[in-house]
């Protein structure tokens, strides 16, 4: 039996490929989180009430939005986070075929889901109110870090890093 070279770099076309697509994706939930995050920052400055995220009393980006935990060190927490989902996006698109990508983009996803977590654990047990905003953001960050676990985890397989 012989093995044509198709063969044996089919199965290594078809992981490249699974990756670009991918890195793809995870840079659309950059954008996205990027979108989110300026909205929330838009939020932060803001004066007049928003009607559209004045949900009941569970629900209420104003209060989260301007409370003291919007803020660490002066920087709102917006902010920290479209620049997170910036360097995501930079590195699923410009970086995206350096060695060192896969573990620098898994490790940003895991901080930023680290730090959307504590954010969510601030409005669940502080606040005692949630922002739709920033459960979105945290949904985007979840879907790519779970992204960017399998690119992290395919770059591994492929190079054999232990």
């Amino acid at each position: 039996m012989r093995l044509a070279v198709s063969d044996i770099t089919e199965p290594i076309l078809t992981e490249s490929l699974m990756t670009e697509r991918l890195m793809s994706l995870v840079a659309i939930l950059a954008v996205c989180g990027i979108v989110v995050s300026s909205m929330s920052l838009q939020h932060h400055y803001a004066t007049s009430k928003t009607a559209y995220c004045d949900i009941g009393e569970m629900f209420n980006c104003d209060i989260v939005n301007r409370s003291a935990y919007s803020s660490i060190l002066g920087i709102p927490v917006a902010l920290i986070g479209m620049l997170g989902y910036g360097a995501l996006a930079g590195l699923a698109t410009v970086y995206r075929e350096r060695s060192e990508t896969a573990a620098l983009l898994f490790g940003g996803a895991i901080a930023g889901l680290a730090f959307a977590l504590y954010l969510t654990y601030i409005e669940a047990r502080v606040l005692g109110v949630y922002c739709i905003l920033c459960l979105s953001s945290l949904g985007i960050i979840a879907a790519t870090t779970i992204l960017s676990s399998v690119i992290w985890w395919q770059h591994r397989r492929r190079t054999g890093d232990r």
